[in-house]
């Protein structure tokens, strides 16, 4: 198998990561404003039409959490503690400088966290609906996205045009296209990256704040690889069962389950979690009126906070058949009680598709790295 040289933007996307602080910074110098998202539910045009930037603000590191247990129940989810822990010790460039942050109401740990977040940053909370199915919940949701786009424009000093969400719309539309094709790359038998590697860029790139500039470098790194392919560069073995990972936001600490599998004979072929497939496959209608498409989009999320989730279980199935998945993984976290009850259905629903399933419980500390290698290795072993 030959040796493949990966293009350098898959270290691109990881270093966007690293130097956070200072692309911010050096944004916040230009006298541009900077809007924390803590969900794939908020809609980030709104965002990039009010001239703003967007960032991620969900945390994925137990550095913080100590300090957080101060004041929060240590059995409380890892990513509320992590995500509160770095507001409060100002240890998160992106929650430092954010002049609005924008949560969601999509579990009562987040709910009750933002209340005590809201008293010393600037905090805008959008009441999200617990189904997708019915009218009422889509005016809702409807309504909370006009009262988003008010409050930016409140606080940002701005007016959001028709032209400048049209815009933000389409931009963002051609960067989840091109997510869109370079994970479907993985489709290929054998895939021609590994997960690490696909992870790499898929929660990268929510660190490269010119839409346009990340777009060109999301294209050229799938033009890359699939230059490699054409040459006929093996990166992975095709022996390496394909794996389909499922469940909670996985970056940071839990990439620990992604390095289990593929130590052990597997490749990460898909992620349906909210770093990966799930924000990315829908796009928002541009034909339509620009808020109301913008709410019937991302209402679709198949979040486990939707009840029922009809849209998980419909999105899993086609993952399976056109990744070709060999098995699926769920990683929940502790205490997160919306994926942990879902696992049984998830669990009865991979029955059906006869396709082998394993759910591991992780929080964000490394001491069950050994055991989660030894569950994974013997699940992959399984399959073989």
């Amino acid at each position: 198998m030959s040796e493949i040289q990966l293009p350098s933007q898959f270290e691109s996307f990881a270093e966007a990561r690293k130097q956070g602080f200072i692309a911010v910074k050096n944004l916040k110098e230009q006298g541009k404003k900077v809007a924390g998202v803590f969900c794939t539910y908020a809609p980030v045009e709104l965002v990039l039409a009010a001239g703003a930037v967007p960032v991620g603000l969900c945390a994925f590191s137990d550095e913080t959490i100590p300090e957080a247990e101060k004041v929060l129940p240590r059995n409380l989810c890892p990513l509320v503690k992590s995500s509160y822990g770095f507001a409060i010790t100002d240890k998160c460039p992106y929650m430092f400088f954010s002049d609005l942050m924008i949560g969601e109401t999509t579990c009562d740990g987040k709910k009750k966290m933002y209340e005590l977040l809201g008293e010393f940053k600037n905090l805008h909370v959008m009441q999200l609906p617990q189904t997708q199915q019915d009218e009422a919940s889509q005016e809702l949701w409807y309504q909370e996205v006009l009262r988003l786009k008010d409050r930016i424009e409140q606080d940002f000093g701005v007016t959001i045009t028709e032209e400048g969400i049209k815009n933000a719309i389409k931009v963002k539309n051609e960067e989840r296209k091109l997510l869109k094709e370079f994970y479907e790359l993985s489709k290929s038998c054998p895939p021609p990256i590994t997960g690490a590697e696909q992870l790499k860029v898929l929660y990268g790139s929510q660190f490269k704040f010119d839409p346009e500039a990340k777009n060109r470098e999301i294209r050229e790194t799938i033009d890359k690889v699939k230059a490699d392919q054409a040459k006929g560069v093996e990166n992975v073995s095709p022996a390496a069962k394909r794996i389909l990972i499922t469940g909670c936001p996985l970056a940071g600490v839990t990439e620990k389950v992604v390095r289990a599998i593929e130590e052990s004979g597997g490749v990460v072929v898909a992620y349906e979690n909210c770093i990966g497939v799930k924000p990315v496959e829908r796009l928002v209608d541009e034909t339509i009126d620009p808020y109301k498409a913008l709410a019937d989009r991302y209402l679709q999320i198949g979040c486990s906070v939707m009840t029922p989730n009809p849209n998980r279980l419909d999105l899993l199935s086609r993952l399976v058949r056109e990744f070709k998945v060999d098995g699926v993984v769920e990683m929940t976290l502790q205490a997160c009680h919306t994926y942990n009850l879902e696992t049984t259905q998830i669990r009865k629903h991979m029955q059906k598709e006869d396709m082998p399933f394993i759910s591991v419980e992780t929080d964000y500390s490394t001491s069950d790295a050994a055991q989660l290698k030894t569950r994974l290795a013997a699940f992959i072993e399984m399959l073989s």
